[in-house]
């Protein structure tokens, strides 16, 4: 599959190929669905808790004794049938996270990239890099490949550039992804996914059927 590489200024500078396994495979959307609720798992935090009868406060002292008074037994009053008393298999932090098989997480992959690249919402742009580590500097970039400048952006870097998340980490509408570690979730809402030149080599390989690595 052949893409234009666009410049920092916006003009097609030369084409790049694009492997049609990554970039052009047949989209499966139970496997995005299964990526997306995994990643919304893993980070859930099950914060509900309830305390029992050994955590509540309270006397362990028995209230009256066990005969002779007309009332029922109490053995304390910390006592789940007392008010104020222990909670009966109440809910308590959970772990929600599990892990997804590879196959199923590299499938979804390839499927949101290649989704992207059939709704066109997906650029090659050359490696660039904003030296002055501003944000205007950067803006002034973004709007000349997406003029309209509406929803969200997302950056694929081939390699880590500090000085360029340092320029776009006041842009809420924009994200940073290393080629070797994408997110479901943000491609998914991605309105505008841009793929860094060294980044979509990696891509090739990174995703391509006959690697065996972990994702």
């Amino acid at each position: 599959m052949i893409k234009k590489l666009i410049t920092v200024d916006g003009s097609a500078s030369r084409e790049i190929n694009l492997a049609d396994e990554v970039f052009g495979a047949q989209v499966s959307e139970g496997s995005i669905y299964h990526a997306l609720r995994n990643e919304q798992a893993n980070q859930r935090m099950g914060t509900a808790e309830t305390k029992t009868r050994g955590n509540v406060k309270g006397s362990s002292a028995k209230p009256w004794r066990q005969k002779g008074t007309g009332r029922a037994r109490a053995g304390d009053k910390r006592s789940p049938v007392w008010v104020h008393g222990g909670i009966i298999f109440g809910p308590h932090p959970k772990d929600y996270s599990y892990r997804l098989p590879r196959k199923v997480k590299r499938l979804a992959m390839r499927s949101l990239l290649s989704q992207k690249n059939a709704q066109e919402r997906l650029v090659v742009m050359e490696d660039f890099t904003v030296e002055t580590g501003k944000t205007k500097d950067l803006v002034a970039i973004l709007k000349k490949v997406n003029p309209q400048g509406e929803g969200r952006t997302v950056i694929v870097l081939g390699r880590e550039d500090r000085v360029l998340r340092r320029a776009g980490r006041n842009l809420p509408s924009l994200s940073f992804l290393a080629y070797n570690r994408l997110s479901a979730h943000e491609l998914f809402y991605a309105s505008r996914l841009i793929l860094l030149e060294q980044a979509a080599v990696g891509l090739n390989e990174f995703y391509a059927d006959k690697r065996q690595g972990v994702s």
